[in-house]
């Protein structure tokens, strides 16, 4: 096995919680500030408002766990194929930009989401069900990381 096959999969783990970090830290910034937006006009609105900034967290979750994934199973060079450490990158990247393309998706709905609910309330169950169409992007990249994880190839 050559000596540079853990690089990727390290890489993997950094792609991993790194741009699925990225994706959560921006739909938690952008919906935030229609949050507070939002609570200046309607501060009764704001425990209702707070739905993107959790679905947003969710997306680094994902991330998390892959790395974690990833983490325990990476070893020394000697025992560690280079077909293996592809894999675990492709795993990284999957969760990763999938979660990063999510969260700046729930972060541009979230924002348009809690600030027009503020003045039509009827809005919120179509913001909730765009969200959830939004979120669910991540969790197609984090079954597939999970899937790719689980593959054996040496």
């Amino acid at each position: 096995h050559p000596p540079y096959g853990p690089f990727f999969g390290i890489m993997g783990v950094v792609c991993s919680i790194v741009f699925s970090s990225f994706g959560a830290a921006y739909g938690t910034a952008v919906a935030g500030t229609g949050i507070a937006n939002t609570a200046v006009m309607r501060p009764e609105m704001i425990m209702k408002s707070i739905i993107p900034v959790v679905m947003a967290g969710i997306i680094a979750i994902y991330g998390l766990v892959v790395s974690v994934l990833i983490s325990g199973n990476l070893q020394n060079a000697d025992s560690y194929p280079l077909a293996k450490g592809f894999v675990h990158l492709a795993a990284g990247i999957s969760v990763g930009v999938s979660g990063m393309a999510s969260g700046y998706a729930i972060g541009v709905i979230g924002d348009a989401g809690v600030r027009n609910t503020a003045q039509q309330p009827r809005l919120f169950i179509g913001m909730i069900l765009i969200l959830i169409f939004a979120e669910v992007l991540g969790l197609y990249g984090l079954i597939v990381a999970i899937y790719l994880y689980t593959k054996e190839v040496v």
